[in-house]
């Protein structure tokens, strides 16, 4: 009889006993069943309202209704890249350190590593009797200025991807975060909150992993879900050069396209002005309607050739000197939809993405399972750091997962599984969140005087030695978000500002919009702030 593995590939579906049949999509993504799907942002009215190919013309006022119609590049803002990590993935400890009140190398007990997968050999502070490449001699590696485990998958797919001189560029802190376990309602998503800190794209405002309200795998905080910027569903490359095929216009010449558009112009101003809606915002309307012919317009005029988005031909991407190889890039469909998202967002036709990647709720008894996923979300990670560094601009990339899983000590001393903790089951307690931020101009810094001080900002928050969340993180430090996942999106919205230098209006986002926050005072959001402000790709 032919023997199974004892672990699942990377593109295997999970089946747990002591889970229900899978139900619902999100139980299908989290068990690996259905991929998690890349997805972009498009103008809902554009398809609501305006056949791409009837476009209003670009006359000479084009600067105008570019601005009213809110067509800008990356609107100034730092890239935002996430990644939604369906199943409950681990995080902490085997994968990016989280330690006691004094920060990531305040380490935690045997037993507090030992529940996050690191049997007595492997926890960090213990000298390596073999160090692993890059290490700093006692289980922990701080190459990326975040101080991971010196073996985690993650961190392993970074570095292959990256080169030095994009590793010595990259900061990022944690945030210990408790969050349920198996369900699509925790509201992790931050895409709408990262829009209303004034991110935006040429030709897409957000971008997400479902056509759901969040666009993503888990839920959105529902008081910040803006329906003008809903998810547009793209899990491949010709989905991506798709957004911008203007059809029989690409044959067209420019000044061609600009006499049929000057004539659909006309008999759509004529039109909207004769008509009404009978509603009372009607004038908002027919700007709607006027703005989605601008757009459709522009795409024409801007992108005649929807090849010029195509990731697949981009050698920064794919070829003898790009991120992936020809061969692994048409083979492997989690690098397709990275490199899809990314190729919008660090060239600022979206303002922000999310990467859904599923198969993560996998507690299989093995270890082999979960490192071999790690590594790949790692590389998926890299890529994007890499791509930025490539470009030359900023990227901020954040990655969550919904709840964590526990080890109980068991080893498997498999090739793949390394010797570590085999992941046993879901646990919420040992969840957590991290963000790492790339900056061309040099490595971002941390807040703070003093390397104590800088310790504090670079983790948000604490665990306990038995290598739970600590939710009742005051004083000193708070953490608002460890027990409440919609203050953690708050917190990275904060952050995100905080990079522009722009956290003394984070308030004022809220109020704007008749919403208010829970992250207290300025003086609270001043201990929650990891980095000083990058402005154009330089510290400040």
């Amino acid at each position: 009889m032919a023997r199974r593995n004892k672990f699942f590939r990377p593109d295997e579906p999970l089946a747990h006993a002591d889970h229900h049949r899978p139900k619902t999509r999100r139980d299908f993504i989290a068990q690996g069943f259905q991929a998690g799907l890349g997805t972009v942002v498009g103008s809902s009215v554009f398809s609501l309202f305006a056949n791409p190919r009837e476009a209003m013309a670009l006359s000479s006022d084009i600067d105008i209704r570019k601005e009213l119609c809110g067509i800008t590049a990356g609107a100034g803002k730092i890239p935002f890249i996430c990644f939604d990590l369906a199943g409950g993935a681990n995080i902490a400890g085997s994968n990016v350190l989280i330690g006691g009140q004094g920060g990531q190398m305040d380490f935690l007990s045997t037993a507090g590593y030992s529940k996050q997968g690191l049997p007595g050999d492997m926890i960090p502070g213990l000298e390596e009797a073999n160090p692993i490449a890059g290490s700093n001699g006692d289980h922990t590696n701080t190459q990326l200025g975040l101080a991971f485990h010196a073996d985690s998958g993650y961190l392993r797919g970074i570095l292959e991807r990256t080169a030095a001189g994009t590793q010595q560029a990259i900061n990022g802190a944690v945030i210990p975060a408790r969050s349920e376990n198996d369900t699509g309602n925790n509201p992790h998503n931050p895409m709408y909150a990262i829009n209303m800190a004034g991110a935006n794209g040429e030709l897409l405002a957000l971008a997400g992993s479902r056509t759901s309200d969040s666009g993503g795998n888990s839920a959105a905080p529902a008081d910040l879900i803006n329906n003008e910027v809903r998810p547009t569903k793209i899990d491949r490359p010709s989905d991506v050069t798709g957004l911008v095929d203007v059809g029989d216009f690409g044959s067209l010449s420019s000044e061609e396209i600009v006499a049929v558009m000057e004539s659909v112009s006309r008999i759509s101003d004529e039109k909207l002005a004769r008509m009404s809606t009978g509603m009372s915002n009607d004038k908002a309307i027919k700007d709607m309607v006027s703005c989605a012919y601008v757009k459709s317009a522009y795409l024409a005029e801007n992108f005649p050739d929807p090849g010029f988005l195509d990731p697949a031909t981009d050698p920064d991407i794919v070829g003898a000197s790009g991120i992936f190889s020809v061969d692994e890039f048409n083979s492997d469909r989690e690098f397709q939809k990275a490199a899809s998202v990314m190729k919008l967002v660090v060239n600022g036709y979206a303002g922000a993405g999310t990467i859904t990647m599923g198969g993560y709720d996998y507690h299989t008894g093995d270890r082999s399972t979960g490192e071999m996923r790690d590594l790949r979300a790692g590389r998926c990670m890299g890529a994007c750091l890499e791509y930025a560094a490539r470009r030359g601009v900023p990227l901020m990339m954040y990655v969550f997962s919904d709840g964590s899983v526990f080890s109980n000590g068991m080893t498997d001393d498999s090739m793949e599984g390394r010797g570590k903790g085999v992941w046993t089951g879901d646990n919420q307690q040992t969840a957590g969140a991290f963000f790492l931020v790339y900056n061309p101009g040099g490595r971002p810094v941390l807040m703070g005087t003093t390397p104590e001080e800088q310790a504090i900002h670079q983790q948000i928050g604490y665990m306990r030695a038995s290598g739970d969340v600590e939710t009742n993180s005051s004083g000193d430090r708070p953490n608002p978000a460890a027990n409440n996942i919609n203050l953690l999106v708050q917190t990275v919205m904060l952050n995100y500002m905080a990079l522009h230098g722009e956290q003394g209006q984070f308030e004022s986002a809220f109020t704007s919009r008749g919403l208010s926050h829970g992250l207290g005072s300025a003086g609270m959001m001043d201990r929650i702030t990891a980095f000083n402000p990058i402005v154009g790709g330089t510290n400040i």
